[in-house]
């Protein structure tokens, strides 16, 4: 499995200091079934942990994924649980989008993606 995040929240995560190992590990879960919810459209909702504090008061993030038959998984969205309590029905359309193009992409589609930096690996040994 490939874990990727797109440019939005890997500005996110660098300003919230969420290390690729708590996003390796979330991926590993959301693989497993273990979410919050299934949005529908390839996305789900998982918690995060805020350094210092649980799950309860942490953040949300939202992921891109297609059950069970994909190598990516791909971070696109995320908020602090105190700051809004989910997406709109707008944001989750939109996010579905992203989240079924970049699932269905050939392997050349997501080498030039990486390569103009619209989306980053997640390295697994950090």
């Amino acid at each position: 499995m490939r874990v990727f995040k797109n440019k939005w929240f890997t500005r996110w995560a660098r300003m919230e200091d969420v290390p690729d190992f708590a996003l390796v590990q979330a991926a590993a879960e959301v693989v497993a079934g273990q979410v919050e919810a299934d949005l529908g459209g390839g996305l789900f909702k998982k918690r995060l942990a805020r350094e210092g504090s649980g799950k309860r008061g942490g953040y949300r993030i939202i992921i891109g994924y297609k059950r069970p038959n994909t190598d990516r998984i791909v971070f696109l969205y995320a908020f602090a649980k105190n700051a809004r309590a989910s997406i709109s029905e707008k944001e989750k359309q939109a996010l579905s989008l992203v989240a079924e193009a970049f699932v269905s992409a050939t392997d050349e589609q997501v080498s030039l993606l990486l390569q103009e930096g619209s989306i980053v690996e997640v390295k697994h040994h950090e």
